[in-house]
């Protein structure tokens, strides 16, 4: 008696599937053979030519100035530096003033005794104040005349800034003018700043002509009054 035996049939894998597999085989040769040279392909693949590409990615719509592609540059500079911890962080206090400081002896008493916690920075837009106190001597910097209420004095506060800037250990920056003066000791001033991780704006009500005064009823309907009240600043 003879048995009958099923032969089981070759197999045959679907065709898609190994249509698939050759297409991806050939897209990862061709991105080795040919480095990739647009965005969505330095997306998917690494490759030698994408870090050429990527420093032509940015294409600004007109020509940038020189101040412009400076300032380009420095930035790119700064957003690559490794971040550093600061073993002795100082407050700036940067002094915009037309020329003398008359608190001056007032602030030697706030500073004196805390030399390795602040830095000075002192731009005297019309004469060159003889200062009094020696934490004020040499703190000078290149100025130029500031009228008020005019783009000179945004350029006077960057000046300050960017003098301020240059000590890596200056971590919060304080604008002054000359009529001001400290309400508190520096300990108290030093550790609110240090350990608050924000930044302070003096706003407050003023009902003369240079505060709230200014207000005009043809500020309707954009601008109403209580926007220009301490909640609202």
């Amino acid at each position: 008696m003879s048995e009958s035996r099923h032969q089981r049939p070759p197999f045959k894998g679907p065709r898609w599937i190994i249509t698939l597999v050759a297409l991806v085989t050939l897209v990862v040769i061709t991105a080795l053979v040919y480095p990739p040279r647009n965005s969505v392909t330095c997306y998917m693949f690494s490759g030698p030519g994408c870090q050429l590409y990527q420093q032509f990615l940015f294409v600004p719509s007109r020509e940038l100035t020189d101040t412009e592609a400076a300032a380009q540059v420095v930035t790119n500079e700064i957003m690559n530096l490794p971040e550093s911890k600061i073993a002795n962080p100082k407050i700036a206090f940067m002094f915009l003033t037309p020329g003398a400081l008359p608190f001056e002896p007032l602030w030697e008493m706030f500073l004196r005794g805390h030399e390795n916690k602040f830095s000075i920075y002192v731009h005297a837009s019309k004469k060159s104040p003889a200062h009094t106190s020696n934490y004020f001597v040499g703190r000078d910097i290149h100025s130029h005349k500031v009228a008020w209420g005019q783009i000179s004095m945004v350029d006077a506060e960057r000046r300050l800034l960017a003098h301020a800037l240059i000590d890596p250990d200056n971590q919060h920056f304080v604008l002054l003018s000359d009529s001001c003066v400290p309400l508190f000791d520096f300990n108290y001033i030093y550790n609110h700043l240090i350990f608050a991780n924000l930044s302070f704006i003096d706003c407050f009500e003023d009902p003369g002509p240079h505060g709230n005064g200014r207000y005009s009823q043809h500020m309707l309907p954009e601008v109403e009054r209580k926007i220009l009240g301490r909640a609202h600043s």
